[in-house]
C-alpha cells in the first residue's frame, strides 16, 4: 500500500518535511516513490507547498495520506477538491 506522509529533513531542533508518496513498509526517512511538496512548521507561518496535481493523481491510484498530511491536505483545499470529484 502507498501512503502519502511526511518525511523528516532539516537540522536538529529545526524541522523542515517533505510530503512524499511512499511504499508503507518503507521508514519514515528511507526510500520513497515521489515527492509531492514540502512543509516547514518552524517558520513564522507555517509555510506549506503541496503539488496538487500530483496529490490528486495519488489520491486517485488509491494512495492513503496519514493523519497529518491529510490536515495539510484538507487546510489547502485539496481534499475537498478529490472529493468533489468523487461524486461525479
Amino acid at each position: 500500500m502507498v501512503k502519502i506522509r511526511l518525511q523528516r529533513t532539516g537540522a536538529k531542533n529545526n524541522p523542515h518535511y517533505r510530503v512524499v508518496a511512499a511504499d508503507a513498509r518503507s521508514p519514515r526517512d528511507g526510500k520513497f516513490i515521489d515527492i509531492l511538496g514540502h512543509y516547514h512548521p518552524a517558520e513564522v507561518k507555517s509555510q506549506t507547498v503541496l503539488d496538487k496535481d500530483k496529490i490528486l493523481g495519488w489520491l486517485s491510484k488509491g494512495a492513503q495520506p496519514t493523519g497529518t498530511v491529510l490536515n495539510l491536505i484538507k487546510h489547502e483545499g485539496i481534499w475537498a477538491e478529490y472529493k468533489q470529484s468523487l461524486k461525479k
